[in-house]
């Protein structure tokens, strides 16, 4: 698989060590990675209106005129696949990174075996990003990237997926079930949800980050945080 990487860090010399490493974990892990660097915030923004299809960024964050952590607010207005690596000599920002669901925060000097296991688990979420689901209604096929899915529920025998645009589709919740990942939990004969978009949990209901309320049902309540902590 191909990745594509930004390395954003206004030091010259932080910039080549970060680089060599990446260039090291390429190799030794035999992945094909194309690697851009950035001097500043405004230069990797500049070249992201162009192209903005990079899977991994590893980004600074005290930098000029634009600090790393308000280049990730912005980055993520449109954007929420993009694996984000802070890289910082300060832990004062540790909690804003939270904001911008940050993978990871790596300490300078970074330690190169450390940083090349963040890799593996930036691009192990990028390749289960890249899982696209098929359905076919009456009129059309729609394609849905696993990670757009926020949960599906059933009626009747239909199931409708609740993506970046609803799709019905005549199928069960347990076909749909098989095709998901771990990032889905079954909550009950009714409905899918995806465990990354929950914000808070009670005994009836399960809130998503979009203010949606799905009904948990009788017992279920117990069963859902286990893998909710673990998500």
């Amino acid at each position: 698989m191909k990745y594509k990487i930004a390395i954003c860090d206004d030091s010259d010399a932080d910039r080549q060590y970060i680089l060599n490493i990446v260039n090291g974990w390429m190799q030794a892990w035999g992945h094909t990675v194309h690697i851009d660097t950035f001097s500043s915030a405004e230069s990797f923004l500049f070249r992201y209106a162009e192209e903005s299809d990079f899977d991994i960024l590893l980004l600074d964050i005290e930098m000029g005129a634009m600090d790393g952590i308000t280049m990730a607010k912005q980055l993520r207005e449109n954007n929420d696949t993009v694996q984000i690596i802070f890289i910082t000599g300060y832990s004062d920002y540790i909690s804003e990174g939270y904001e911008v669901a940050a993978l990871h925060y790596l300490m300078k000097p970074v330690k190169e075996e450390k940083l090349c296991a963040v890799l593996a688990r930036a691009a192990e979420k990028v390749s289960k990003n890249e899982k696209v689901l098929s359905f076919e209604t009456s009129s059309e096929m729609v394609r849905v990237p696993i990670y757009q899915i926020r949960y599906a529920d059933v009626h009747g025998n239909y199931v409708t997926i609740h993506a970046l645009s609803d799709v019905t589709v005549k199928m069960t919740l347990g076909e749909l079930e098989k095709q998901l990942d771990e990032r889905f939990y079954r909550a009950g004969r009714s409905a899918i949800i995806n465990l990354t978009q929950i914000s808070r949990v009670t005994r009836t209901e399960v809130r998503l980050s979009d203010g949606a309320a799905i009904p948990l049902p009788r017992g279920a309540y117990n069963a859902l945080i286990m893998p909710l902590k673990q998500a």
